[in-house]
């Protein structure tokens, strides 16, 4: 298995070189050379397979026997998942009028971005151990991705991480639990600005060859492809589950931000297996917008919601998505691209639209509230409000009588006890978790970046300052 970008002028990259990466060189993001066609046997065989066992499976076929053999993959995956509450590590719970949940956020920080973000760390240490070398991770998060990220590092030797976060655009315990790491190796910024004016000077770092090499930079952000691989097993486990057999399509519906998750989705899709796939987004839409008329222009201004951790304008992976459908013409991905750095602007043409088969529903906070009051009453059952943005999508239709004979289960993105705010902005009662409660009382260590700042120069002056520590250390 080798890699490629989706701009054409990368090619030919082992997986070892990519989860080391952000952007490749040419400015695009990678992806497998060829998505590899799974058999109906293998999908049978797979059936009765755990989670951790289908993510086992899924990391054989794109990693080479070479770079990870599986003995090994065995061993990274059982150790990433050993900090999960649930013994089956994520699980479908069935609700009434046929809401089926997929909670993946039974993992150390409550959000599914554990899934991936533990076994990428586990993976990067593997490599860092094996070439005795240290990186540093630059990580934008709008909310979960950021304390995923360091979780799955913290406190490691080989690594250190910069998280750059919106402050005062995430839940209280989501800036909690990356402020309240105080590991050495752990950077914590609190920017002025949302999730998508943070990723501008990160963008430039990673784009900066000289920078890269000399700090070993690269990010765990959605744009590194060992995000997506692993994602791509709760798809593969959400079909079996509704369908045990086998023989019935099931359709997917997944609250989006960056478009990692729904990425994942085309692909598990294009490996051949039968399933539809719904994206739910809030009031920051241009996902919605970009897979249904083609305009992928961003907002003026990012809409602050309920659900903040799809608060993003510029949802990169739909870079990977054009890709994957349009024939791998990375000709035509790299013009669009180009034209949307350009111009912050770009029509996707409709031809390649068509192709998505991706449909989509726009949630307002409105939405919100009362979708996570009408689950709470029927169910008992607290929503999270980014899982309530895919569940409003499911009882809308449910209310037209179009549900019946539809195997449907909507993606938990994240566990309701992260945000109190949503919660009580419902007007129902928040659920206690200890995890979170202990947040109020740990002292914090982080950095607040001003909107007159340089960013760029920030990250900079910090990288320096962990070269000259990691210098210091080994020179000791």
């Amino acid at each position: 298995m080798r890699y490629i970008s989706t701009r054409g002028l990368v090619a030919d990259a082992t997986f070892e070189d990519v989860i080391f990466s952000g952007y490749a060189p040419d400015g695009g993001l990678f992806l497998p050379a060829d998505i590899p066609k799974i058999t109906k046997e293998d999908i049978l065989r797979w059936s009765s397979l755990s989670y951790p066992e289908l993510v086992k499976e899924l990391m054989a076929i794109y990693i080479t026997e070479e770079e990870i053999p599986r003995a090994d993959i065995s061993v990274l995956v059982d150790a990433a998942f050993s900090q999960f509450t649930h013994p089956e590590i994520i699980k479908v719970t069935e609700l009434k009028g046929h809401l089926n949940i997929l909670e993946l956020f039974h993992g150390p920080t409550l959000a599914f971005k554990d899934l991936a973000l533990s076994c990428v760390g586990q993976m990067l240490n593997y490599f860092l151990e094996k070439r005795q070398k240290y990186i540093t991770l630059l990580v934008g998060t709008s909310g979960d991705t950021g304390s995923s990220a360091i979780q799955s590092v913290r406190g490691l030797q080989r690594v250190d991480i910069i998280v750059l976060l919106p402050r005062s655009l995430c839940s209280r315990a989501q800036e909690l639990q990356m402020t309240t790491v105080v590991e050495e190796n752990v950077h914590v910024f609190r920017v002025a600005g949302s999730s998508d004016d943070l990723d501008i000077p990160i963008k430039k770092c990673l784009l900066d060859p000289e920078l890269v090499k000399r700090h070993g930079l690269c990010s765990v952000n959605s744009i590194n492809w060992g995000r997506i691989l692993v994602q791509i097993a709760h798809y593969f486990y959400a079909f079996f589950r509704l369908s045990p057999e086998c023989t019935e399509e099931v359709e997917i519906v997944v609250p989006t931000g960056a478009c990692g998750n729904i990425t994942a989705g085309i692909i598990a899709r294009k490996m051949g297996l039968p399933i539809k796939l719904v994206s739910a987004v809030n009031s920051n839409d241009i996902v919605a917008r970009t897979l249904t008329s083609g305009n992928y222009v961003p907002m003026t201004e990012v809409v602050n919601t309920l659900a903040p951790a799809m608060n993003i304008q510029v949802p990169y992976n739909v870079e990977r998505m054009i890709h994957l459908v349009n024939d791998r013409d990375s000709t035509s991905v790299r013009n669009l691209m180009e034209e949307f750095e350009r111009n912050d602007k770009v029509k996707i043409p409709q031809s390649i639209v068509s192709k998505m088969q991706v449909q989509c529903c726009i949630v307002t906070d409105e939405d919100i509230k009362k979708t996570m009051r009408r689950c709470w009453q029927e169910n008992g059952y607290l929503l999270c409000p980014h899982t309530a943005v895919a569940t409003k999508y499911h009882y809308d239709d449910v209310d037209r009588g179009d549900s019946r004979g539809v195997l449907r289960v909507c993606l938990a993105t994240a566990s309701a006890a992260k945000f109190e705010e949503s919660v009580r902005a419902a007007g129902l009662q928040p659920e206690i978790s200890p995890k979170v409660t202990a947040l109020d009382s740990m002292p914090t260590r982080y950095h607040d970046m001003e909107k007159d700042d340089d960013w760029e120069l920030t990250i900079r002056n910090r990288l320096d300052m962990i070269h000259h520590r990691r210098h210091s250390l080994n020179s000791a």
